[in-house]
């Protein structure tokens, strides 16, 4: 990378507390005294060690131009009043508001073929600095910090002289472009949503399920902060103080635009600034803030564990139909705690032994039948409140986040002793939906003791939270292991007290009211609602049941509840040149992270992967999968309720690893012996889709970044059905001739596709059709019709459905009932995968590890299963298009199928982006090989 012109001390292109319209190009231009900038050239050529550049107002460089990412659909998630109306009137939009959504799109068709020197045509170049020529903007928000903007993206590279200065510059470059999302989540993490952005359904549904969650006070938000600054040593001080910058920065931001009315046009479509007198107020930041943001980020994808009593209520409904012994049993094979089929991140012979089932399980708290009730947390609703459905969408789509079950991120990782150059290759990246704008947002940090460039989530963006430093990356997926248990604490005295090591004590009550008029954006009828949660030393109250006739309150503690912000240490770290230096250095840095995640690290001599997690050590005996006895011998050991702290299994119990050949993860399971907190993990996972791709490009040796790109992309294309369960089926069918003439059609369809790699693509670039359509429809159509045919008659319907709710059947692309709801991207997390796997191989008489306890496609006889396959077959074929794909309110029509599966930026805001077509992929991603090191 050629050397870049550091800017000489002194010297300031300052727009000193001016807000930005959008982007908007610079007036002014750098201007350098020749001989200072040749002293200063001749100085930094000492100071550079061999292979590093130094890039332009960056830190020093090793990537060496082969670090790239992409976030869609743009880095500007501002609009004023006058952007959002030309965007409704003329379709028109902001810079940077969409310019990273075509690229991304276009690998779907365009990644076959794809070289090391065409990368950068789908993804961006993640080097530090902006060149000269490519300066869009330079801002200095107060002295001691600039905010470049690059013309490509417009993506900021803050470079302080101070640590305050650059989270100062942070906040401020952060409430540029994020501004109203992250004034959104603020208040979705307070339960506070209805009141600010306006009363529609889909505003209430989303502060309840998150209120539920965390149903902090201020005091508690506060206690959060308190616990950093006093328990977290230098460290934690340090994160406090570069949040309060940060927090100084983003209302920097909020007076000079509010002065300016260059603010998001969305307080004034919600009433909070009048649009003719500017009269209003947008409501300053505080620390609490970013703690009520995280617990929103923390809820969605890094939390694990809890639904103990679904799992109670299924295992009922076996020992129900089979009794308690085989039953039992039953439930347990398809639990599938440590399945020995399944595909583990670690595989390298090591395992890490959590969570599993105990030889003789202690403390168990199963409810009597059919006296569990889930506790209610609306209460007073009135006028609009009470409206069931409502036109108004909310300033949030109603189904943003439909199930705590995230787990959409994937990482691919090849050591170097497999690749070309002998360097590692990694391509990885989180999930965290599609929206407009997203989640997350792109940015560079340079300053005392911060060097690093990648995503943040909005409004938490002190440090990068995935991306690279100067000579190593890294990444993480959800890990969702269980660090969340469900307690039975027994009521006494009434329902609002329970019995706490033998004493009777109240519930704390905790309340939040909302109310809402119609505004511009919300036609929602004037009305209001109270939310209550009633919590106890073992977390709040979900659930009231009994339990051997003796009431109970259900609780769910989670080992992060009341330490939302504690990771701040671990990404602080993450950030610090100073800090990590390899890979052993990254595990430690991954060590002090307190949510479930999958961390990846990479850079030119290693890679590593560290599960993070605040796991609890539980008391022996206790069965994780089910609820326990809130009563102290069953306790969290070392519990203390007072600060929901406990004991936690030490880092080297935690699955780990440097230097495996490769690593790939897809939220699946992340070694042997490491118990998932659900259902899913089994002998087919969509990791394996990524597993084969991978194993067979480091068996054939030469790994690149284009080649671990294409084996990325073409996975995030594949119906995971189609490749590995359709040769099962047709095996199964071909055991004997077909002779209906429409059965015999949809096999032919079906092995055509299959031969044709199972892909849901389309027929060629924007035709807005997919190649092997009938096929991809005949397989949306069956699966489900066929997982019912082959189990619920063995299981009975009552087991059935209490095990479909533990896993859901299916997530095809178009499945607006799965778990991410319909137009989200990912598909095929969840699903009867294994569950039909193990059952067709032990009906043909093939070996199966860790089978189903009985068989039941066809009471397990071959002809009857065949016969059953054939008739669900022919039924899917009969379903036309425009059943299967009914149309929405999205602006997909009847039958379209590749509508049915497209993308869907969802509105955060007064702006809409475009769909496109469906790809099974992260969200951010990075590509990188550093060909140098420090």
């Amino acid at each position: 990378m050629p050397l870049r012109t550091p800017r000489p001390t002194g010297t300031s292109t300052r727009t000193l507390h001016a807000p930005r319209t959008p982007h908007a190009r610079p007036r002014h231009r750098l201007k350098l005294r020749a001989a200072a900038a040749t002293a200063l050239l001749a100085l930094a050529a000492t100071l550079l060690a061999p292979g590093a550049s130094h890039a332009a107002d960056g830190g020093s460089d090793y990537c060496g131009g082969q670090c790239s990412d992409i976030l869609p659909p743009g880095e500007n998630g501002n609009a004023t009043l006058a952007d959002i109306l030309a965007n409704k009137v003329l379709g028109t939009r902001p810079a940077h508001t969409m310019d990273q959504l075509g690229p991304y799109s276009s690998l779907a068709t365009g990644y076959q073929g794809l070289t090391d020197a065409t990368i950068d045509t789908f993804f961006d170049d993640s080097s530090f600095g902006v060149p000269a020529g490519q300066v869009a903007s330079v801002t200095s928000p107060r002295a001691d910090v600039t905010i470049t903007r690059d013309k490509a993206t417009g993506v900021p590279h803050i470079k302080g002289t101070t640590r305050s200065g650059t989270e100062f510059g942070a906040g401020y470059a952060a409430a540029q472009d994020r501004l109203w999302l992250m004034d959104l989540f603020r208040h979705v993490g307070r339960g506070e949503l209805s009141s600010f952005a306006g009363g529609a359904a889909a505003n209430r549904g989303l502060e309840q399920e998150f209120w539920r969650q965390a149903p902090y006070t201020e005091d508690d938000l506060q206690a959060q902060i308190d616990w950093l600054n006093t328990n977290a040593g230098d460290r934690g001080r340090q994160a406090m103080a570069d949040a309060q910058s940060y927090i100084d920065g983003i209302n920097a931001y909020i007076t000079a635009a509010k002065n300016s009315r260059s603010f998001p046009g969305e307080y004034d479509l919600t009433g909070h600034v009048d649009p003719i007198t500017n009269a209003g107020d947008i409501e300053p930041f505080k620390l609490t803030d970013l703690i009520a943001l995280a617990s929103v980020i923390g809820a969605l994808f890094g939390t694990g564990g809890g639904g103990e009593v679904q799992q109670a209520l299924s295992l009922a409904a076996a020992q129900q139909k089979y009794g308690v012994q085989e039953g039992t049993k039953v439930w347990e094979s398809f639990r599938e705690r440590d399945d020995p089929e399944a595909t583990s991140t670690v595989h390298d012979g090591s395992s890490f032994p959590y969570a599993g089932k105990p030889a003789d399980p202690q403390g168990e708290a199963l409810p009597d039948p059919g006296s569990v009730v889930p506790e209610p947390l609306v209460h007073d609703a009135t006028g609009g409140a009470t409206q069931a459905t409502t036109k108004s969408p909310g300033m949030l789509p109603a189904n943003l986040f439909d199930t705590p079950k995230k787990g959409m991120s994937n990482a691919l990782v090849v050591s170097g002793a497999h690749t070309a150059s002998g360097h590692p290759v990694a391509v990885f990246g989180p999930q965290t939906g599609y929206f407009a704008p997203q989640l997350l947002m792109l940015q560079e940090l340079q300053g005392p003791g911060i060097s690093a460039r990648g995503a943040s989530f909005a409004g938490l963006g002190m440090y990068v939270e995935l991306g690279r430093g100067q000579d190593y990356a890294w990444s993480a997926t959800s890990a969702a292991q269980d660090v969340t248990d469900t307690y039975a604490v027994r009521l006494c005295q009434d329902d609002t007290h329970y019995l706490l090591h033998g004493t009777c004590v109240p519930m704390e009550k905790l309340e939040r009211t909302n109310s809402w008029s119609p505004t511009l954006a919300d036609s929602t009828p004037a009305g209001s609602y109270r939310m209550q949660v009633w919590r106890t030393a073992y977390g709040p109250v979900e659930y009231r049941a009994t339990v051997g006739g003796t009431p109970v309150a259900y609780t769910q503690l989670r080992s992060s509840y009341m330490h939302e912000a504690d990771s701040i240490i671990g990404f602080q770290e993450l950030n610090d040149p100073g800090f990590v230096h390899d890979a052993a250095s990254f595990q430690k840095a991954a060590q002090d992270i307190n949510y479930t995640f999958n961390w990846f690290y990479a850079d030119s001599r290693q890679i590593a992967y560290y599960n993070s997690g605040t796991n609890p050590v539980r008391a022996p005996g206790v069965d994780p999968s089910f609820p326990v006895w809130g009563t102290g011998p069953y306790d969290w050991q070392g519990f203390d309720p007072a600060h929901n702290t406990a004991d936690y299994t030490p880092p080297a119990q935690h699955p780990q690893s440097i230097d495996q050949d490769y690593y790939v993860s897809w939220n699946n399971k992340q070694a042997p012996g490491y118990t998932a907190a659900g259902f899913g993990d089994g002998s087919v996972h969509r990791a394996d889709l990524l597993e084969d791709r991978v194993k067979a490009l480091v068996r054939a040796g030469g790994v690149t970044r284009a080649s671990l790109t294409e084996a990325m992309e073409d996975a995030a294309l594949t119906d995971l059905r189609g490749e590995d369960l359709l040769p099962d089926l047709l095996q199964v069918i071909g055991s004997a001739p077909v002779t209906d003439p429409q059965e015999a059609a949809a096999v032919r369809a079906l092995t055509a596709w299959q031969a044709h790699g199972a892909k849901r693509t389309e027929t060629s670039a924007g035709s807005h059709t997919y190649a092997d359509a009938d096929a991809v429809r005949i397989m949306d159509a069956w699966w489900p019709l066929l997982v019912q045919g082959e189990f619920r008659p063995g299981l009975g319907g009552d087991l059935y459905d209490a095990l479909a709710a533990s896993l859901t059947v299916d997530e095809s692309p178009s499945a607006g009932h799965g778990p991410t709801g319909a137009h989200a991207g990912s598909s095929f997390q969840y699903g009867w995968w294994s569950y039909t796997d193990k059952d067709l191989r032990r009906v043909l008489g093939e070996p199966v590890q860790g089978p189903l306890a009985q068989a039941y496609c066809g009471g397990g006889q071959l002809a009857a299963c065949r016969d059953m396959l054939l008739a669900t077959l022919k039924q899917a074929a009969a379903v036309p298009a425009s059943t299967l794909y009914p149309g929405d309110d999205s602006g997909c029509a009847a039958g379209d199928q590749w509508c049915a599966d497209s993308i869907v930026q969802r509105p955060l805001g007064g702006i809409t982006d475009d769909r496109i077509s469906w790809q099974n992929r992260p969200t951010f991603q990075q590509v990188v090989e550093f060909p140098a090191h420090r």
